[in-house]
């Protein structure tokens, strides 16, 4: 099943930044700084479609009509632990957004999601919610946050990844079609421990040098 709303980032820098990431070799201090460039890239596509009204300014020349971002401002939500990775470079993009977390652990066993937090900002209704996980790969936890920020009262909502695998793609399709994804790869399958082929491996431990 492929998802109505999927947006592959094929830019040359972000493809360039993405090999040196998966790339074995690569120490934590450098595979987190790539993660925060590609997060302010994709940031630029998932904001898009922000709403926008003009406001009167002055230049230095003249007064005009100036485009400026309007409505409550964004909120952008980690799914921890991971998620924190990516949340800096979407903050250097949208630095007034509200910023929330989700707590989710999968189960080694079932590969099923399980909250142990939950803090989103206030009056989530009517904000453009940006969802951040660097890997959709079965789908369960992103599809378990999205009905988190669901009941919190968010209906536009992006989700970001830096690299999704089919079997997620899917299951965002089955309970979140209305959720656009954007992210820099769309890799090949998961393996039978869940991990995205060819990947790069568990993104938390190469974010926080745990491996």
């Amino acid at each position: 099943m492929t998802h109505p709303d999927l947006t592959v980032i094929d830019h040359p820098l972000v493809q360039h930044k993405l090999s040196l990431m998966r790339d074995n070799r690569t120490p934590s201090p450098e595979f987190r700084r790539l993660l925060r460039e590609i997060a302010l890239l994709l940031s630029y596509e998932a904001t898009r479609d922000l709403p926008i009204a003009t406001q009167r300014i002055d230049t230095p020349l003249t007064a005009m009509d100036a485009p400026m971002l309007a409505g409550p401002d964004p909120a952008v939500v980690s799914i921890l632990r991971a998620g924190n990775g990516l949340l800096d470079g979407v903050l250097d993009v949208v630095p007034t957004a509200k910023v929330g977390f989700v707590g989710l652990y999968r189960d080694e066993e079932t590969l099923r999601p399980i909250e142990y937090y939950n803090k989103l900002p206030k009056d989530m209704p009517g904000r453009f919610t940006i969802a951040v996980d660097p890997m959709l790969a079965t789908g369960h936890s992103a599809a378990a946050a999205i009905d988190l920020l669901k009941r919190a009262g968010a209906a536009h909502i992006c989700f970001i990844c830096l690299l999704a695998a089919p079997e997620g793609v899917a299951v965002m399709a089955e309970h979140h079609p209305d959720v656009r994804i954007v992210t820099a790869s769309l890799d090949s399958h998961l393996n039978e421990k869940g991990y995205i082929v060819p990947g790069l491996g568990d993104a938390g431990d190469r974010i926080f040098g745990t491996v």
